[in-house]
């Protein structure tokens, strides 16, 4: 493995901290539907804006999912217009929150999950097994005049009854950092995990899946959009794994309607046991963004992506001309739509070809009601393979909804689908060409208990069907398999009251 590339996003992190200045301090605390004041946080009044300032609203981080319901526990927040850029890679969010205090919060984290053996390579038996996940978690929120950065981790072990799994590291970081100047805004945002199994689905309905505190205490941190983390879609890629996806983009506003989007990313996807495939994967964009209302955005953009996998002559490399448009109701509504052609080239055909073209399609919605909200995402298009296919065309769906049941208690629900096949459907007659396809649906509920402990549990489930495909023709040749697995989910958070940054 090479290791400059796994430490590719922790070397962003470093540099970010040692390029803000402290001054005129401002901080932001998690948005929140109106409570009663916690005295965990107290406030101070909102910072001056810039006058300056043409996008009319204070620093921030590029965007969020959802609004955080703190569920009793009294944090509130006015919302502030989101102005993510339509054609950049971050997910647009609903809105974030006045700037009020920098501080740090340390926690600790227990979960356990007791769960039947879909992932065993093997295939042998299906009795239940316990995997314990013991961390340390960290959330801080540090704003300047006109930078901020946002940090979430969690990190420790996984201890299995599973022998073929083995325990191992546990670790998951999101964090972005915004600056900026006079028409410019400068974003870095970057997400990582080491995890013992596929992320698709992983930890549904509790905090297991989050990286930091969660809840109130836990800043906002910008989604890195559809397409471009690297994909784990597929169940059978199995054992401990290493991901790690940094997105760095710019806008300048033209005018008061109109803005261009400069964006990269790069990822990897490294598995410890041997038989997945690596992913190597890198994206580059340009757009142009054009409010027609207040509430309308519409724009245009360009992209190219290569995918390359240490160990494997083959690659890939695409080019995508989309059309995109959104429309943002400051704290209820979010949602992007993305669409065009995707030319894609191979460094060695497949069945005597080596380009295709194929469409391109990816959609987020965010949207919030008085005591939850729903999320929804949909994507089409080239995607690394999943460490078992070199490469594939990726069809994925994902819906969550929560909701706030009471005073303390909440629950959520999460489904999602994922459909990976071969880039290119070979047209000899001595190969099938495999498919894979993986569903997974959970549900939770989840309670605090004071101000610094949070309980959950959540039972989900893992299905995959595939069809492995096979080099000569015979009996049983291309024939399906399908294997489930279930698991039941409990975790235990604690964390003092938050450290306020001087």
């Amino acid at each position: 493995m090479n290791y400059r590339k796994l430490l590719f996003g922790i070397f962003f992190l470093a540099l970010l901290f040692s390029l803000g200045t402290p001054s005129l301090r401002a901080q932001d605390e998690p948005p929140q539907t109106p409570q009663p004041q916690d005295p965990q946080q107290p406030q101070q009044p909102p910072p001056t804006e810039p006058q300056d300032n043409p996008f009319d609203s204070a620093p921030k981080p590029a965007g969020q999912a959802f609004p955080y319901f703190d569920f009793g526990l009294g944090n509130s927040g006015d919302l502030q217009p989101d102005y993510s850029p339509l054609t950049g890679m971050l997910n647009a969010g609903l809105g974030f929150p006045q700037v009020k205090h920098s501080y740090w919060v340390p926690g600790v984290q227990f979960s356990s999950s007791v769960q039947s053996d879909l992932f065993n390579p093997s295939g042998g038996s299906t009795d239940w097994y316990a995997n314990n996940y013991v961390a340390g978690n960290l959330s801080l929120l540090e704003a300047w005049s006109r930078s901020q950065l946002a940090l979430n981790y969690s990190g420790g072990g996984t201890f299995t009854a599973n022998g073929t799994q083995g325990n191992s590291g546990y670790q998951q970081l999101a964090f972005a950092q915004s600056f900026l100047f006079n028409r410019w805004i400068f974003q870095i945002v970057d997400q990582f995990s080491q995890l013992p199994q596929s992320a698709f689905g992983f930890g549904v309905g509790t905090s297991l899946g989050a990286a930091g505190v969660g809840g109130s205490l836990g800043p906002t941190i910008p989604g890195i959009g559809n397409g471009y983390v690297p994909n784990q879609s597929i169940y059978g890629g199995y054992g401990q794994r290493f991901s790690n996806s940094v997105v760095m983009q710019a806008t300048y506003q033209l005018s008061r309607r109109g803005s261009v989007t400069v964006s990269g990313s790069y990822g990897i996807l490294h598995y410890v046991n041997p038989g997945n495939t690596d992913t190597d994967s890198a994206f580059g964009s340009m757009g142009y963004n054009y409010k027609l209302t207040p509430k309308d955005t519409i724009g245009l953009f360009y992209q190219f992506s290569s995918f390359h996998y240490p160990g494997s002559p083959q690659a890939y490399g695409s080019q995508t001309a989309s059309a995109a448009y959104s429309r943002k109701i400051t704290g209820r509504l979010a949602l992007s739509l993305y669409g065009g052609p995707q030319f894609t080239s191979l460094r060695i055909p497949v069945g005597g070809s080596s380009s295709t073209v194929s469409g391109y399609v990816s959609a987020f919605l965010n949207y919030a009601f008085e005591r939850g909200g729903i999320s929804g995402s949909y994507f089409h298009g080239l995607s690394g393979g999943s460490g078992l296919l070199v490469g594939s065309i990726l069809d994925q769906v994902n819906f969550s909804v929560n909701r706030r049941l009471t005073r303390v208690w909440s629950a959520s629900a999460n489904v999602g689908y994922a459909h990976n096949r071969t880039v290119i459907d070979s047209t000899a007659g001595t190969l099938t060409n495999p498919s894979y396809n993986n569903w997974f649906a959970g549900a939770g509920v989840n309670r605090p208990f004071g101000r610094s402990v949070t309980f959950s549990l959540a039972f989900s489930e893992n299905i995959e069907n595939n069809n492995l495909g096979c080099t000569l023709p015979g009996p049983g040749c291309g024939t399906s398999a399908t294997s489930s697995g279930q698991a039941v989910t409990v975790s235990l958070q604690w964390h003092p009251r938050p450290f306020i940054l001087p």
